[in-house]
């Protein structure tokens, strides 16, 4: 007999995801990273724009495809939570492409190299993500008021967002130093290293020393800088899914595509100026989302008296979604529109 679960107030059959099933999707996943990193490591080159095209197509194909797979195997209703936290985290992603660029210019990263830096570093976040989702799990798991943690993150989270937007379009023409240096000056101090590339080689031997390449650096630095994302978005995807292995093929496949995206967007990032209002309004709808389920499952006994509290009815997943799709693209609108108007002016 299967778990029963409560999905916004809904009785829902537990997806008991076997471990051969969590093997399978982990090795499917190692398999499709390792084939890129080793093509990439033989053939160091800057993605076309039609190769990105076609890479990221075809990695968000596979994503929406496998909603499919989770309603065939499962309740119709974790396709839509699985569809949900992929678009959630999807959007995210692109806010680390911000990010990632001011990293390369800091850096100053050749192009050809760009790619096998943001692959490693994409694989260091997707394993310190599978940890982190691992801890969110048990967390929900042993503490009834984890999600009353996660929701007013959320909301302070999107409170930040807004605030560095507003930042960042009073002061468009300026390009922020990476905020995170002091991790790279804490490896700087322990290990020799040098300030010039060597190819796609992560250390290199001199004058009988070895010393670490400003590459291994910059793979440092995106994945520390894409585990600090995984912060707002892995309680995000949990405000959408109570189930670990949707969290976790949600962040896996947002991730896979996210080199090419880089490639992709990487003329078009500068007119998304918008999008961060955007991704605000997702994290607070959500953060919200979080606090009244929270509510209704209350055991603190400092809020009425640890009884549930159900004045307000808890969001379904199709809101959530509705809401979600509709903010992200009518700020990505608004942002196109707006660059658009701007460089009229200017001609």
């Amino acid at each position: 007999m299967q778990d029963v679960v409560y999905s916004n107030g809904k009785e829902l059959k537990a997806m008991n995801v076997e471990t051969w099933v969590w093997l399978v999707t982990i090795a499917a996943f190692s398999a499709v990273i390792i084939g890129d990193l080793i093509y990439q490591v033989k053939h160091p080159h800057e993605p076309g724009y039609r190769e990105s095209a076609i890479q990221s197509v075809i990695y968000i194909s596979l994503a929406l495809l496998f909603a499919l797979v989770i309603a065939a195997v499962w309740p119709g209703q974790y396709a839509g939570e699985y569809l949900g936290g992929f678009i959630t985290e999807k959007a995210l992603s692109v806010d680390n492409l911000f990010v990632f660029l001011v990293i390369f210019t800091q850096f100053k990263v050749p192009r050809k190299l760009q790619s096998e830096a943001l692959l490693i570093g994409i694989v260091i976040a997707l394993i310190m993500r599978g940890i982190f989702i691992a801890a969110g799990a048990a967390f929900i798991e042993n503490f009834s008021w984890a999600f009353y943690v996660f929701g007013v993150f959320l909301l302070l989270t999107a409170i930040k967002l807004v605030k560095d937007t507003r930042h960042d379009l009073s002061d468009d023409d300026n390009i922020d130093e990476f905020e995170d240096g002091r991790l790279i000056g804490f490896i700087k101090r322990r290990f020799h290293s040098t300030d010039e590339y060597h190819g796609t080689k992560l250390t290199i031997v001199q004058n009988g020393k070895r010393l670490i390449t400003p590459l291994l650096l910059v793979m440092v630095a995106i994945g520390f800088t894409d585990l600090l994302f995984a912060l707002d978005s892995i309680p995000a995807v949990y405000g959408l899914t109570n189930e670990p292995y949707i969290v976790f093929v949600a962040n896996a496949f947002a991730l896979l595509g996210l080199r090419q995206l880089y490639f992709l967007l990487s003329g078009l990032m500068q007119r998304l100026r918008y999008l961060g209002f955007g991704l605000s309004l997702v994290l607070a709808w959500i953060g919200i989302k979080l606090v009244i389920h929270a509510l209704h499952k209350n055991e603190l006994p400092f809020i009425n008296g640890g009884e549930a509290v159900k004045v307000i009815p808890e969001i379904s997943t199709e809101v959530s979604l509705i809401v979600i799709l509709v903010t992200l693209v009518t700020t990505t609108i608004w942002s196109l529109m707006a660059t658009r108007s701007d460089s009229k002016k200017l001609d």
